[in-house]
């Protein structure tokens, strides 16, 4: 048995739900849904297709759904349905149509017990290759359907019972499109037009003219042929907008052209109205008569009052111009031309004056300079006395900038009739052709000189390393421009990472001459990065040196330069220190770099040698308990690289460490000299062994533990130290121990100093003070210290002249003082009391002036 369900809307998207709701009918090949149709088909009815079924309409603009009322489907059971043939239930209708670059899709679904299998073909050709089959071969897909895809379908649904074939013709049609259009034109009046428009489609396009909106129709002065319109003469009437529309059965485009029809007496522009024109003998003149008119206007021309004959040298040009060849003084004169239309006419005059042709001389005609000398060239115009001349210079045909040529250059107007030009300081790349150019009202006429420079080479080609040894490498090159001097000789140098800059390099051969393209250049140094460049010499000088080589490295070798300043050093006791100078990278000849010391004692025959791996070491420990103090020893230190064992330096005597002092200092002392200072002194006893270095002073408070002390180091034999920073009124520990570069020696017996109290807070106050002429006397009260600062032992007064910052003191211990002003002007005056934690806060300042011829002054001041 089969089923067909009915289901029937527009612009949607059909699926039916089996059952309940979302349990979807899945298509195959015995169940199909047709989009065009709606209906649901099912090929070879089964017990699982028992069950209810709704119908579920998709809108595909706004994705509102329906669902039809459910749909019961049941067995009958009074019969079983045979097998039969396939019957084609859904088909594509018999002609399909489709526009070009649209989607095709075509069902075709057949009932049939076996089920039906579906396939496809094209009669009379191959299916496309961008065609798919879906919906279990129900539905054939073409993509981009273009017009070769047109032609007849089959489709076959057969089963072990026969077979069943449906086919339809696939129709691609396209719409117009313009393969040519119309563009504004503008005739002239009498004219003809021919507009052709010109469009592709399928079916092919037909025309149709409209003018101004209306439809335009064949006339006795109008043709309209397969979208050609004619028009025979055209007249101010046939002004308008005409549009061409091509049309088939699927569509209609436009195109669209404005036509203007021009009418207008002749009229001339300004640039031909009344002008001169100046010529030499022999030269062609073309006087221009071009009038603008509508139609065409007739052209005459006229010399003087007569009419103008032709002839082999005179002739009026197709567009009216007049061209006059080989002109000579009989062809001046005054020449009309007049231009007629039936509108009207218009006319111009020209002058036509004729002169001698100018003729220059330019000097000197080929030089040959060097760089830094200095030329004149000089121009002379022979020409017309009525003209006026102007002078040109050129460089190789292109103007000479003046201004911006760094003062080489200067234009000199010698007379009327000639100018020189002035180089200065020639470089290389002045070289060229200089030319004279000279303008008149009537010609232009140039001469041209070649100027050679001389001057040193230019740079050498490009430099090329081969054979490279450890100290040699060949170079090759190509020579430069000589600049007009054989090249004499050349000069090989080279740059290293340990080289100031380019150096000369010695050659074989030792004189490289001028022939010569290679040389080898030898004393190099091994294992060493190279770049070389040649630079060229002649008579002139020396040129510019080549590019640089490409980096090459010489090869490796045995080291052959030993360290040098091979010495001792101080150590501690029982060590031998033996310190050299490194050698440099640029000596070391290859990797592996290292360095043997080889030493033994004094008087004794082997040695012992130890390898120092670093290349980069300077100095080797030997410490050995069994070695004395001071014993002396061989020393001798050598190189070597992968390539193998290099020279030792000379030999020399070097004495083992004497080890760190071993007496403390004596008779240590500690003298507080104000709230922030300590002086430290001592004695240090001379002893054999650990000669002290200098000595170290250390202190901390008396609360504080000895880890917690500062430190004060002393240099030589210097034997007291000035402690400053520290705190006042504090109890100070002190020791002295001596050092040297094998160590400390032991510290002397620890010394306690307190510091000073500090000094006064209050300043002197209640100051009184009376001048007579540069005499100040002053008094004040006397300052009482604080119970935790110093006690008082005298004052200071501090006097100086204002703008000046070093002061002029007088101690006193009384409460008073004399100040004598011993110069012109203004003084600032202060006073402070003393005491041994220092000194004391300054009190408020006092200006006092000293005045030549002043009067007797008294001021009382007061300080609060």
């Amino acid at each position: 048995n089969f089923l067909l369900f009915f289901c029937f809307l527009l612009e949607i998207i059909y699926s039916w739900v089996f059952n309940e709701f979302p349990s979807f009918v899945a298509e195959d090949s015995r169940r199909f849904i047709s989009q065009e149709t709606g209906n649901l088909y099912i090929s070879k009815v089964q017990t699982s297709d028992v069950g209810s079924y709704i119908c579920l309409v998709k809108n595909t603009v706004t994705n509102a759904r329906v669902l039809s009322p459910p749909t019961p489907l049941t067995l009958r059971n009074d019969g079983v349905m045979g097998e039969y043939e396939p019957k084609i239930e859904v088909h594509f209708p018999y002609t399909v149509t489709a526009a070009k670059g649209t989607t095709v899709k075509m069902e075709c679904f057949a009932l049939g017990n076996p089920v039906p299998t579906i396939s496809w073909r094209k009669v009379n050709g191959h299916n496309p290759s961008k065609a798919r089959l879906r919906k279990s071969q129900a539905v054939l897909e073409i993509p981009n359907v273009q017009l070769e895809d047109a032609g007849m379908y089959e489709c076959k649904a057969e089963n072990s019972r026969g077979r069943n074939v449906f086919r339809g013709q696939l129709q691609v049609y396209t719409y117009p499109h313009w393969v040519e259009k119309l563009n504004d034109t503008q005739l002239d009046s009498g004219d003809p037009l021919r507009w052709e428009c010109k469009a592709t489609g399928k079916p092919r396009p037909t025309y149709r003219w409209l003018k101004n909106g209306v439809p335009l129709w064949p006339q006795s002065r109008i043709e309209m042929v397969n979208g050609i319109l004619l028009i025979n003469s055209v007249n101010v009437s046939d002004t308008g907008m005409y549009q061409c529309l091509a049309e088939n059965k699927y569509g209609t485009i436009y195109a669209s052209a404005e036509l203007k029809i021009l009418a207008s007496a002749p009229t001339f522009p300004l640039n031909q109205m009344r002008k001169t024109i100046i010529i030499t003998k022999g030269q062609e003149v073309v006087i221009e008569c071009k009038p603008q008119a509508s139609p065409k206007p007739t052209i005459t021309w006229k010399k003087g009052d007569k009419a103008l004959r032709e002839s082999k040298r005179i002739t009026i040009l197709p567009h009216g111009s007049l061209r006059i060849l080989n002109a000579s003084k009989s062809d001046e004169g005054r020449y009309l031309c007049q231009g007629v239309n039936v509108f009207g006419s218009a006319e111009i005059i020209a002058s036509v004056s004729v002169k001698e042709p100018t003729r220059i001389e330019l000097t000197p005609k080929k030089i040959e300079l060097t760089v830094g000398e200095s030329i004149v060239l000089s121009c002379k115009a022979l020409h017309d006395s009525t003209l006026d001349v102007t002078f040109y210079w050129t460089l190789n045909g292109q103007p000479i900038d003046f201004d911006k040529e760094g003062g080489h250059f200067e234009s000199i107007k010698a007379q009327a009739s000639s100018a020189d030009l002035m180089i200065r300081n020639i470089l290389l790349m002045h070289a060229g052709r200089y030319g004279c150019r000279v303008q008149t009202a009537a010609d232009t006429v140039s001469d041209e000189t070649e100027l050679l420079v001389r001057g040193p080479p230019g740079p050498p080609g490009v430099v090329i390393v081969e054979e490279i040894t450890d100290t040699t490498a060949t170079l090759s090159w190509s020579p430069g421009a000589d600049n007009h001097s054989p090249i004499s000789l050349y000069n090989l140098q080279a740059r290293s990472p340990f080289s100031l800059g380019w150096q000369t390099v010695k050659t074989v051969p030792d004189v490289i001459s001028g022939d010569m393209e290679s040389a080898m250049a030898v004393e190099l140094n091994p294992w060493v990065e190279y770049e070389f460049r040649v630079v060229a010499t002649n008579k002139i000088g020396t040129g510019d040196p080549s590019a640089p080589s490409r980096l090459i490295r010489t090869n490796e070798a045995v080291p052959k330069t030993p360290p040098a300043n091979v010495s001792g050093r101080s150590g501690r006791r029982h060590e031998l220190v033996i310190a050299w100078e490194p050698v440099s990278e640029e000596f070391q000849n290859g990797e592996g770099f290292g360095y043997i010391v080889a030493f033994r004692p004094n008087g004794t025959r082997g040695w012992k040698e130890k390898m120092v791996t670093s290349s980069d070491a300077s100095k080797f420990i030997y410490r050995d308990e069994s070695v004395p103090p001071l014993t002396p020893f061989e020393v001798k230190v050598g190189v070597y690289n992968n390539k193998g064992d290099g020279p030792f330096s000379p030999m020399v005597v070097i004495c083992s460490a004497e080890g760190e002092p071993t007496a403390a200092p004596i008779d240590v002392k500690a003298t507080s000299l104000s709230v922030s200072e300590i002086l430290v002194a001592w004695k240090h006893i001379k002893e054999s062994l650990g000669r002290p270095q200098g000595f170290e002073v250390g202190y901390w408070k008396d609360m504080e533990q000895e880890e917690a002390a500062g430190k004060v180091k002393t240099e030589g034999n210097e034997s007291s130290v000035l402690l400053t920073g520290l705190e006042g009124n504090t109890l100070y520990h002190l020791t002295v121990r001596a050092y040297n570069a094998a160590g400390y020696g032991p510290p002397s017996t620890a010394v306690r100093v307190t510091t000073k109290k500090s000094p006064p807070s209050q300043a002197p106050s209640n100051i009184m003070w009376i001048q007579d002429g540069s005499q100040v006397s002053l008094g004040w009260e006397p300052v009482r210290p604080l119970a935790n600062e110093s006690d008082v032992m005298g004052y200071k007064v501090l006097f100086r002249q204002e703008g000046q910052s070093n002061s002029q003191v007088i101690e006193t211990q009384k409460t008073s003082a004399v100040v004598l002003l011993p110069d012109v002007g203004v003084y600032i005056i202060e006073v402070c009391a003393v005491s041994e934690g220092g000194d004391g806060t300054t009190s408020p300042q006092i200006r006092s002036g000293n005045y030549s011829n002043a009067q007797k002054l008294v001021t009382l001041l007061l300080s609060i």
